[in-house]
């Protein structure tokens, strides 16, 4: 009765070690049937050069002069996600969004959105497009400065109000920042709200040399 005892006990303990064993082997199976609660929320936003690539972005620009790149958003929410992008213009002195710190924290700048782009992403999708725009702006060469006048977005063009840019000596250029600021529709506040995230390219608003016109 005793030996019995016993070689059941073992063989209870075989069952057990070879189940944990096929357990450890199967793993990498098991891990894609299993569902694991999803324990981040957050939105990605982007902006690609021309070849959806992040090389060939746009810098030294001219007066008139089209470009393109390509905003992407995806959503990472757990929910269809509804945005707006607004598009800002600013010199190197006007206030840029926050981008340290808790997101709701985090605040916008108080400049005026030249153009609002809207988009519907469900969740774990991705939503682009491409935009093409040119910057018109007039060199005061008596005050060394750029007066920017418009902005045109995909053949829609807006005034750029109270942008004048002046001359950076140490970076040798005129810059400027446009920038695309995410926002995201806040069902409960029936509003949309700044969702913490901004990107932008800083653009050399290059000037005729002396003898040529703009």
């Amino acid at each position: 009765m005793r030996l019995r005892v016993r070689v059941e006990e073992y063989r209870a303990t075989f069952i057990v070690v070879t189940f944990v064993l096929a357990l450890l082997v199967a793993s990498p199976a098991l891990s894609r049937l299993l569902v694991y609660p999803r324990t981040e929320f957050f939105t990605e936003l982007w902006i690609l050069d021309s070849n959806h690539r992040a090389e060939d972005y746009p810098f030294n620009i001219t007066r008139g002069g089209e470009y393109t790149i390509n905003l992407g958003i995806a959503n990472h929410l757990g929910y269809c996600a509804y945005y707006v992008v607004e598009v800002k213009f600013r010199n190197e002195s006007q206030p840029s969004p926050s981008s340290f710190g808790p997101i709701e924290d985090r605040v916008p700048s108080p400049l005026p959105s030249l153009f609002n782009v809207t988009a519907f992403v469900a969740d774990e999708q991705v939503w682009e497009k491409p935009l093409t725009f040119s910057i018109d702006y007039v060199y005061d060469e008596n005050s060394s400065r750029v007066v920017v006048q418009s902005l045109k977005l995909n053949d829609v063009v807006v005034d750029v109000p109270d942008c004048v840019v002046e001359w950076n000596s140490s970076r040798r250029g005129f810059y400027g920042f446009l920038f695309f600021e995410l926002w995201l529709y806040d069902r409960a506040e029936d509003r949309f709200k700044y969702h913490g995230r901004f990107v932008g390219l800083w653009l050399n608003m290059t000037v005729p040399v002396e003898g040529e016109s703009v």
